[in-house]
Protein backbone atom coordinates (compact mmCIF):
# COMPACT_ATOMS: atom_id res chain seq x y z
CA UNK A 1 0.00 0.00 0.00
CA UNK A 2 1.13 3.14 -0.80
CA UNK A 3 1.28 5.88 2.04
CA UNK A 4 2.89 9.20 2.73
CA UNK A 5 5.51 10.06 5.07
CA UNK A 6 2.96 13.14 5.38
CA UNK A 7 0.00 11.13 6.43
CA UNK A 8 2.37 8.87 8.50
CA UNK A 9 3.22 12.29 10.41
CA UNK A 10 -0.31 13.79 11.26
CA UNK A 11 -2.97 10.76 10.69
CA UNK A 12 -3.65 6.92 11.70
CA UNK A 13 -3.14 4.76 8.88
CA UNK A 14 -4.07 1.22 8.33
CA UNK A 15 -0.93 -0.55 6.13
CA UNK A 16 -1.87 -3.88 6.56
CA UNK A 17 -4.95 -5.66 7.32
CA UNK A 18 -4.57 -9.37 5.70
CA UNK A 19 -7.77 -10.43 8.52
CA UNK A 20 -4.70 -11.80 10.31
CA UNK A 21 -5.03 -13.07 13.71
CA UNK A 22 -2.56 -10.80 15.07
CA UNK A 23 -2.54 -6.94 15.29
CA UNK A 24 0.80 -4.59 14.92
CA UNK A 25 -0.10 -1.19 16.87
CA UNK A 26 2.89 0.93 15.72
CA UNK A 27 4.15 4.32 16.01
CA UNK A 28 3.98 5.90 12.33
CA UNK A 29 8.15 6.35 12.44
CA UNK A 30 8.48 3.31 11.81
CA UNK A 31 5.99 2.11 10.00
CA UNK A 32 8.48 1.24 6.99
CA UNK A 33 10.69 -0.58 8.67
CA UNK A 34 7.81 -2.86 9.90
CA UNK A 35 6.40 -3.71 6.46
CA UNK A 36 9.95 -4.61 5.67
CA UNK A 37 10.07 -7.21 8.45
CA UNK A 38 6.74 -8.49 7.55
CA UNK A 39 7.95 -8.65 3.67
CA UNK A 40 10.95 -10.02 4.62
CA UNK A 41 9.84 -13.20 6.95
CA UNK A 42 6.42 -13.44 4.82
CA UNK A 43 4.16 -12.84 7.62
CA UNK A 44 0.96 -12.68 6.13
CA UNK A 45 -1.18 -13.57 9.44
CA UNK A 46 -0.77 -9.69 11.01
CA UNK A 47 -1.99 -6.95 10.79
CA UNK A 48 -0.56 -3.39 10.75
CA UNK A 49 -2.27 -0.10 12.58
CA UNK A 50 0.14 3.00 12.77
CA UNK A 51 -0.75 5.97 14.66
CA UNK A 52 0.83 9.37 14.35
CA UNK A 53 4.37 9.94 14.33
CA UNK A 54 3.48 13.16 15.78
CA UNK A 55 2.92 12.26 18.62
CA UNK A 56 5.82 12.16 20.13
CA UNK A 57 5.48 15.94 20.15
CA UNK A 58 3.16 14.95 22.70
CA UNK A 59 4.18 11.64 24.65
CA UNK A 60 1.57 11.67 27.22
CA UNK A 61 -1.12 11.46 24.65
CA UNK A 62 0.59 8.34 23.23
CA UNK A 63 -0.65 5.37 26.67
CA UNK A 64 -4.71 6.72 26.43
CA UNK A 65 -4.75 6.38 22.56
CA UNK A 66 -2.90 3.06 22.64
CA UNK A 67 -5.65 1.55 25.02
CA UNK A 68 -8.08 2.65 23.25
CA UNK A 69 -6.95 1.22 20.19
CA UNK A 70 -6.22 -1.54 21.93
CA UNK A 71 -9.74 -1.44 23.52
CA UNK A 72 -11.28 -0.84 20.41
CA UNK A 73 -9.41 -4.05 18.33
CA UNK A 74 -8.99 -6.40 20.67
CA UNK A 75 -12.30 -8.83 20.34
CA UNK A 76 -11.13 -9.16 16.75
CA UNK A 77 -7.14 -10.74 17.33
CA UNK A 78 -5.65 -13.30 19.29
CA UNK A 79 -2.95 -11.21 20.21
CA UNK A 80 -1.99 -7.44 19.87
CA UNK A 81 1.78 -6.51 19.73
CA UNK A 82 2.57 -2.57 20.48
CA UNK A 83 5.58 -1.44 18.40
CA UNK A 84 6.13 1.60 20.79
CA UNK A 85 9.11 1.64 23.82
CA UNK A 86 8.73 3.84 26.36
CA UNK A 87 8.89 6.90 24.10
CA UNK A 88 8.73 9.58 26.90
CA UNK A 89 5.57 8.09 28.52
CA UNK A 90 7.28 7.66 31.84
CA UNK A 91 6.54 4.12 32.25
CA UNK A 92 3.08 4.50 31.57
CA UNK A 93 2.72 2.32 28.36
CA UNK A 94 4.75 -0.40 29.69
CA UNK A 95 2.35 -0.53 33.17
CA UNK A 96 -0.65 -0.08 30.44
CA UNK A 97 0.07 -2.69 28.22
CA UNK A 98 1.13 -5.39 31.41
CA UNK A 99 -2.60 -4.08 32.68
CA UNK A 100 -3.87 -5.59 29.35
CA UNK A 101 -1.80 -7.97 29.10
CA UNK A 102 -0.13 -6.57 25.58
CA UNK A 103 3.28 -7.01 24.69
CA UNK A 104 5.54 -4.19 23.68
CA UNK A 105 8.75 -3.50 22.89
CA UNK A 106 11.69 -3.21 25.58
CA UNK A 107 13.86 -0.01 25.66
CA UNK A 108 13.56 4.01 26.18
CA UNK A 109 12.80 4.64 22.38
CA UNK A 110 13.48 3.83 18.84
CA UNK A 111 16.92 5.15 19.06
CA UNK A 112 17.56 2.10 21.45
CA UNK A 113 16.23 -0.49 19.48
CA UNK A 114 17.56 0.45 16.38
CA UNK A 115 21.18 0.38 17.88
CA UNK A 116 20.10 -2.66 20.53
CA UNK A 117 19.29 -1.92 23.65
CA UNK A 118 22.27 -3.01 25.12
CA UNK A 119 25.20 -1.21 22.86
CA UNK A 120 22.60 2.32 23.68
CA UNK A 121 22.73 1.59 27.23
CA UNK A 122 26.58 1.63 26.84
CA UNK A 123 26.18 5.78 25.68
CA UNK A 124 25.69 8.73 27.03
CA UNK A 125 22.07 9.72 25.09
CA UNK A 126 21.55 12.63 27.11
CA UNK A 127 24.24 14.92 25.31
CA UNK A 128 23.24 13.23 21.64
CA UNK A 129 20.30 14.50 19.86
CA UNK A 130 18.99 11.10 17.44
CA UNK A 131 18.13 10.74 14.28
CA UNK A 132 16.38 8.23 12.08
CA UNK A 133 16.18 7.65 8.79
CA UNK A 134 12.49 8.68 9.54
CA UNK A 135 13.64 11.90 11.32
CA UNK A 136 16.30 12.95 8.27
CA UNK A 137 13.89 12.56 5.97
CA UNK A 138 11.75 15.51 7.53
CA UNK A 139 13.87 16.99 10.48
CA UNK A 140 12.73 20.21 8.90
CA UNK A 141 9.43 19.90 9.21
CA UNK A 142 9.22 17.71 12.83
CA UNK A 143 12.40 19.68 14.37
CA UNK A 144 13.19 22.87 12.44
CA UNK A 145 8.87 24.11 12.21
CA UNK A 146 7.82 22.12 14.96
CA UNK A 147 10.09 23.58 17.13
CA UNK A 148 9.79 27.19 16.06
CA UNK A 149 12.93 27.35 15.03
CA UNK A 150 12.56 28.74 11.37
CA UNK A 151 10.80 31.60 12.72
CA UNK A 152 12.91 32.09 16.15
CA UNK A 153 16.22 31.05 15.60
CA UNK A 154 17.58 31.97 19.05
CA UNK A 155 15.92 29.36 20.27
CA UNK A 156 18.24 26.82 18.76
CA UNK A 157 21.10 27.65 21.71
CA UNK A 158 18.48 27.30 24.52
CA UNK A 159 16.72 24.13 22.96
CA UNK A 160 20.08 22.69 22.36
CA UNK A 161 22.19 23.71 24.50
CA UNK A 162 23.41 20.76 26.51
CA UNK A 163 23.78 18.77 22.92
CA UNK A 164 27.55 17.98 21.93
CA UNK A 165 26.86 15.86 19.04
CA UNK A 166 24.27 14.68 16.61
CA UNK A 167 23.78 10.86 16.23
CA UNK A 168 22.42 9.44 12.97
CA UNK A 169 21.57 5.79 13.46
CA UNK A 170 20.88 4.84 9.83
CA UNK A 171 18.15 1.88 8.73
CA UNK A 172 19.17 1.90 5.55
CA UNK A 173 22.99 2.44 3.34
CA UNK A 174 21.85 5.66 1.63
CA UNK A 175 23.63 8.59 0.94
CA UNK A 176 21.32 11.16 0.52
CA UNK A 177 20.24 10.35 3.90
CA UNK A 178 23.86 10.68 5.32
CA UNK A 179 23.65 13.69 3.45
CA UNK A 180 20.53 15.06 4.98
CA UNK A 181 21.45 13.99 8.38
CA UNK A 182 24.72 16.30 8.03
CA UNK A 183 22.39 19.47 7.37
CA UNK A 184 20.43 18.86 10.12
CA UNK A 185 23.61 18.53 12.57
CA UNK A 186 24.57 21.94 10.52
CA UNK A 187 21.75 23.74 11.49
CA UNK A 188 21.91 22.66 14.88
CA UNK A 189 25.66 23.66 14.91
CA UNK A 190 26.92 19.84 15.86
CA UNK A 191 28.98 17.76 15.07
CA UNK A 192 27.54 14.83 13.08
CA UNK A 193 28.23 10.91 14.35
CA UNK A 194 26.79 8.20 12.01
CA UNK A 195 25.91 4.69 13.22
CA UNK A 196 25.13 1.67 10.46
CA UNK A 197 21.87 0.10 12.47
CA UNK A 198 20.03 -1.68 9.87
CA UNK A 199 16.63 -2.60 11.87
CA UNK A 200 18.41 -3.79 15.26
CA UNK A 201 16.18 -4.94 17.86
CA UNK A 202 13.17 -3.98 16.34
CA UNK A 203 13.31 -6.78 14.14
CA UNK A 204 14.70 -9.31 15.93
CA UNK A 205 12.13 -8.81 19.23
CA UNK A 206 8.95 -8.47 16.64
CA UNK A 207 10.35 -11.43 14.61
CA UNK A 208 10.57 -13.66 17.49
CA UNK A 209 7.35 -12.70 19.47
CA UNK A 210 5.63 -13.53 16.21
CA UNK A 211 7.01 -16.76 15.58
CA UNK A 212 6.23 -17.34 18.92
CA UNK A 213 2.52 -16.71 18.46
CA UNK A 214 2.23 -18.19 14.92
CA UNK A 215 4.24 -21.59 17.09
CA UNK A 216 1.25 -21.77 19.51
CA UNK A 217 -1.04 -20.62 17.01
CA UNK A 218 -0.53 -23.87 15.14
CA UNK A 219 -0.15 -25.87 18.28
CA UNK A 220 -3.85 -25.06 19.26
CA UNK A 221 -5.01 -25.91 15.95
CA UNK A 222 -3.36 -29.54 15.86
CA UNK A 223 -4.41 -29.85 19.01
CA UNK A 224 -8.01 -29.16 18.08
CA UNK A 225 -8.31 -31.02 15.05
CA UNK A 226 -6.59 -34.43 16.89
CA UNK A 227 -10.04 -34.01 19.61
Amino acid sequence: MDITDQELSHQETTLSENQGRVLLLACGAIAREVLDIIARNGFTHLDLKCLPAILHNTPEKITPLIEEKIAEHRAAYENIYVLYADCGTGGLLQAACDRLGVKMLRGPHCYSFFEGNEDFAKRDEFTAFYLTDFLVRHFDRLVIEDLKLNTHPTLRDTLFAHYTRVVYLAQTEDASLVAGAQRAADQLALPLEVIQTGLGDLQSAMTAQVLRWQDRSEVSRVTHAAH
